[in-house]
């Protein structure tokens, strides 16, 4: 498929392929006139990739973690190393750690709304 096809099946601005594709987290093969054209399988690793993004991680660790999510057969890749796991974890950790903030920043608006509503 073709950029622009990709693009509207996941969401996601053909700018964003672009750069998905110069940080080296999606392939393309080019027509003979230039164009790029995706497999199928670009659907899910362009939501894969979306979805790490929301996560918080950055394009290099992304580009370190996706080899390692899955085979081509869908089955857990053996290739994650101890040092990745490591790392991984620790952004897990920040994750939990901004959700924990992120839920008593919600816990002391509502507190202000009930006051500020008289209740």
């Amino acid at each position: 498929m073709r950029i622009g096809e990709l693009a509207r099946r996941t969401g996601v601005s053909e700018r964003s392929l672009r750069y998905y594709e110069k940080q080296g987290l999606l392939r393309s093969d080019r027509t003979p006139g230039g164009h790029r054209e995706y497999p199928d399988a670009a659907v899910d690793r362009v939501i894969r990739i979306q979805e790490l993004f929301a996560a918080g991680l950055h394009s290099s660790r992304i580009a370190q973690l996706l080899p390692c999510m899955r085979d081509s057969d869908g089955g857990p890749s053996a290739i994650a190393t101890p040092r990745l796991v490591e790392e991984l974890a620790a952004e897990r950790e920040r994750i939990d750690r901004t959700i924990r903030d992120l839920q008593r920043s919600r816990d002391t608006l509502d507190e202000v709304i009930a006051t500020a509503a008289g209740g």
